[in-house]
């Protein structure tokens, strides 16, 4: 799973992305030769647009997209903040309707808090991209077995 790539890939990412079987990315594409590239690159590809991503990366994804993978109920949004502070938008759904595991980026920051009061598990896998304030590129890489979420992975790059 991958964020905030703002029109950047590269080969090492393309080297983890292609060992999954699926490749999540969290908004602001940048571009559409970034998916392009990764919808080649494994047989899975879902994404949801960001605030930077122009016209026709709206029209190619959505701003909120929620799945099933396995057993897993899924929900992905661009800007969907973090447990005790989830974006105004879609506060209310993930009240009353909370899947099992929250996917966002727009922060750069990573992380992965387990929500305690809405049972899930909140995920934003900071930025792959060379644009922004983070010092440090990363993405998840993680399993779902049934309704297990397993073996999470931080990957790490230099800017």
């Amino acid at each position: 799973m991958l964020s905030d790539t703002h029109s950047y890939i590269d080969d090492r990412i393309l080297e983890y992305a292609s060992q999954a079987d699926e490749v999540w990315h969290a908004g602001d594409i940048g571009n559409l030769k970034v998916s392009e590239i990764l919808k080649k690159a494994v047989p899975i590809f879902r994404a949801v647009y960001g605030n930077i991503d122009d016209t026709v990366i709206r029209k190619e994804f959505p701003l909120n997209l929620r799945f099933f993978c396995e057993k897993v109920d899924v929900w992905m949004t661009h800007i969907g903040g973090y447990p005790g502070k989830y974006a105004t938008i879609i506060r209310e759904e993930i009240k009353t309707n909370p899947p099992k595991l929250f996917i966002c980026g727009h922060s750069h920051i990573l992380k992965v808090i387990h929500d305690k009061k809405l049972h899930l598990l909140h995920m934003n896998p900071g930025a792959i991209g060379i644009y922004g304030f983070h010092k440090v590129r990363t993405m998840l890489r993680f399993e779902i077995n049934q309704e297990t979420i397993q073996n999470l992975e931080v990957i790490e790059f230099s800017r």
